[in-house]
């Protein structure tokens, strides 16, 4: 184990090894206060080991390129296995005298390679080393919630084929419209969903480009071969600009722009989630794993995993304002100012990895209250626009003037406190003498579904259909 601990560093330069990777030019430590300031390994830590990651594949490029003797490359790349191994159990205290990750991870390895270990950092700049670490750090984070949002997205089409034929009021405005099936209502989410993996799958491939070698803004006179480095951190190509390598931080903009997207989409399940666990409206039952109790009312189940999902995409929009805050104003190429890039993409993308689990967990046990669903479905005349579609379909009338007999039957039916299915044909033909029995045909919730047949209707063949093709699709 390495004794770096933290109670070793003063602001004197009390550390053995503080300062080191500034060389000749400072004869003095930092103030304690700049100190604390300028270190980010209290957070960067969490890039070990894609920093690892990265100087492994470096330090195989120098050998190749005849830059570093293979002995050397040998040495530096068991050395940094070792020092991954001591972080990985825990081993492995940093210092806040070396600032980050990069430097922690490098004087560590120069105590146990000696000089190869100084040769590691040859051709290349803490600038496009971060940028390399951020990125493989993002890609990763990238890979885990895709494959957390397609399990997700399999839990609603599970939902949908349990219920597609469970009808249920659809809102406009949360006023009673026309009746939808609760499977199709669950694949209005699996269809945002899809849109939300397309946009982090879009910023995976915009961003896998490599900027190690672009050193610390002008390349390096070194002879890197940066395709080679790129290939071996499966990246697609190394970035084409130095410059830019090291500046760009629109990837990681681009990830929370999407994280702030997807997590939109979960919070409006998770309004949708408290409304129907709600006492007055009971459309839908939480497990008792996603709900929790009342300190004081006995009765209550709460909803709070939905509540604190709800709550969480002002984090993440939060991380989003925060970087683009911080990117607006800087110059090419590298500012200190970029330190504070990691903190909301860590934190958000933490926060995006848990609601998507959540929600996941909360849509595989959510029961839907077939009875109460239904009766709230026939509620509201939400069977008028089916009523003026017969008016059009069966005697030919154009569909505004069916608009206005549709309400005119409306207010006789509020009048008698009655639905349009309880009102009598004498009344409607009071209003249209044309009406016939047969209209009484499309005044149910379930005769108006099953008509709604166009693609992406919610017709529950309809649903069955789409259900199984996301099925396959999802795997």
């Amino acid at each position: 184990m390495v004794n770096m601990a933290e109670n070793s560093d003063s602001a004197g330069g009390g550390h053995p090894r503080a300062n080191t990777m500034w060389g000749g030019r400072f004869a003095a430590g930092p103030d304690a206060i700049m100190a604390e300031i300028n270190a980010s390994i209290g957070f960067d830590q969490r890039m070990a080991a894609e920093d690892i990651e990265g100087s492994r594949a470096h330090a195989g490029m120098l050998a190749a390129q005849g830059i570093i003797s293979g002995e050397d490359q040998q040495a530096i790349d068991a050395g940094l296995v070792q020092v991954l191994g001591e972080i990985e159990r825990g081993e492995f205290s940093f210092s806040t005298a070396l600032e980050d990750i990069h430097m922690n991870v490098e004087a560590r390895l120069r105590e146990i390679a000696g000089d190869a270990g100084a040769r590691l950092h040859t051709g290349r700049s803490r600038n496009d080393q971060v940028a390399t670490d951020l990125r493989l750090w993002v890609r990763a984070r990238l890979d885990e919630i895709d494959a957390g949002l397609a399990s997700l997205m399999r839990a609603f089409v599970a939902q949908a084929e349990q219920g597609a034929d469970i009808v249920m009021p659809g809102f406009t405005h949360l006023q009673a419209a026309q009746p939808v099936t609760w499977g199709h209502h669950m694949l209005a989410y699996v269809e945002m969903l899809g849109r939300d993996r397309g946009r982090f799958a879009d910023c995976r491939a915009r961003m896998n480009e490599c900027p190690l070698g672009a050193a610390a803004l002008a390349g390096t006179s070194f002879p890197l071969d940066r395709h080679m480095t790129a290939a071996k951190l499966g990246f697609d190509r190394p970035m084409a600009n130095s410059l830019d390598a090291v500046s760009a931080r629109d990837y990681a903009l681009e990830f929370l722009s999407a994280c702030s997207i997807c997590a939109m989409h979960l919070s409006r399940f998770s309004e949708e989630l408290v409304i129907w666990a709600s006492a007055q409206f009971r459309f839908a039952r939480l497990s008792d794993r996603f709900s929790t109790g009342s300190s004081i009312m006995p009765q209550k189940r709460n909803p709070d995993a939905a509540e604190l999902i709800r709550a969480k995409i002002g984090r993440i929009i939060g991380a989003f304002v925060a970087l683009t805050t911080v990117l607006k104003g800087l110059p090419l190429a590298y500012c200190k100012d970029m330190q504070e890039d990691k903190e909301p993409v860590f934190d958000a993308a933490d926060t995006m990895a848990l609601a998507v689990a959540a929600m996941e967990g909360m849509v595989r046990d959510l029961a839907p209250n077939a009875e109460v669903l239904k009766a709230a479905a026939g509620a509201g005349f939400s069977t008028a626009t089916d009523l003026a579609d017969w008016l059009v379909r069966v005697l030919g009338m154009p569909f505004r003037d069916a608009h206005h007999v549709t309400g005119a039957l409306v207010a006789e039916a509020e009048r008698r406190g009655c639905d349009l299915a309880d009102l009598p044909l004498d009344a409607m033909q009071a209003v249209e003498e044309r009406i016939t029995e047969d209209v009484y045909t499309v005044l149910t919730v379930e005769a108006s579904v099953a008509s709604r047949t166009t693609f992406g209707g919610t017709a529950p063949d309809n649903v069955r259909a789409q259900a199984a093709r996301w099925r396959e699709t999802l795997g």
